[in-house]
């Protein structure tokens, strides 16, 4: 396995306890992840990279309790459930929002039939299971961590698994220009490409991590337009938070930085996916 070096989930983690990991009150993780609801933002999240199959192989193998269901939390338009319902006996995507929810149901695999959408909140939604396996693609960096994973262990078999998957492009060679512009104009302060939601759980005692795994690079080749856009699906970067001018001086500054290393206006990237699972605290 190989080490990634690029941006995860949302492009711009932050250290800390809520929002993108920054330490907001309620109400300001509130306000920020209300971005989610706005429908531009659920339709640009088909623009993010997919995750690699290997990422999907390793999920299910950690899989031992029968049967295989599984909970997605803050799954947004299920880009983790839709692929791992083809694999397991039952997925409850469970997100907030429901804008990402209906843009889930209309991407492929979105109804399959082993597949439930559940609009709500990890902290109070009604579960069903018990789950096999529960897995957060970074999404915990929205909710209240110890309500969240109490509220998850009753919900879970007795040899089940909180996985945490992080995946986004490796080694871009125009990283530090990137992180430049977005720092500039992300409504997320204290911007740390360096945070990681295990080890942040596990340094507050809440998750006992008993596995990890990065996956080897997958080649991956979008649109320079739509690399562009699909920083537009993340809560401090949505379009609503931005006037029309900040809006075209965001996405020329991205393009303008990308466009060297675009080939016929196609971009060429690797994608990595980091995996930490583990039980939460009082779990054993």
């Amino acid at each position: 396995m190989v080490a990634g070096r690029g941006f995860g989930r949302g492009w711009n983690r932050s250290r800390g306890k809520d929002g993108d990991g920054v330490s907001y009150g309620p109400a300001e993780r509130e306000r920020l992840a209300a971005a989610f609801g706005h429908p531009g933002v659920a339709d640009a999240y088909r623009y993010r990279p997919p995750y690699p199959a290997e990422a999907l192989d390793i999920l299910e193998r950690i899989i031992t309790d029968r049967p295989r269901r599984v909970l997605d939390i803050g799954a947004g338009d299920g880009a983790l459930a839709r692929p791992l319902a083809a694999r397991v006996d039952h997925v409850d995507a469970l997100d907030i929002s429901a804008a990402m929810v209906e843009a889930g149901r209309g991407r492929p695999g979105g109804r399959r039939r082993n597949l439930r959408w559940i609009v709500g909140a990890a902290e109070t939604a009604e579960l069903g299971g018990p789950y096999a396996l529960v897995t957060a693609g970074a999404s915990l960096h929205w909710m209240s961590w110890a309500p969240t994973l109490a509220r998850l262990a009753p919900a879970m078999t007795g040899h089940a698994f909180l996985a945490i998957v992080e995946h986004g492009p490796y080694d871009l060679p125009w990283r530090a220009e990137l992180a430049e512009v977005i720092a500039r104009h992300s409504r997320s302060p204290g911007f740390d490409p360096s945070f990681r939601m295990p080890d942040a759980l596990a340094a507050e005692g809440l998750l006992e991590i008993t596995g990890r795994a990065t996956t080897a690079p997958v080649p991956f080749r979008q649109p320079l337009a739509s690399f562009v856009e699909q920083f537009h699906s993340t809560a401090s970067l949505a379009r609503e938070w931005m006037s029309a001018a900040e809006c075209a001086a965001f996405d020329k500054a991205i393009a303008d930085i990308a466009a060297p290393y675009a080939v016929g206006g196609l971009l060429d990237m690797d994608v990595v996916a980091h995996l930490a699972w583990g039980r939460p605290a009082g779990r054993r």
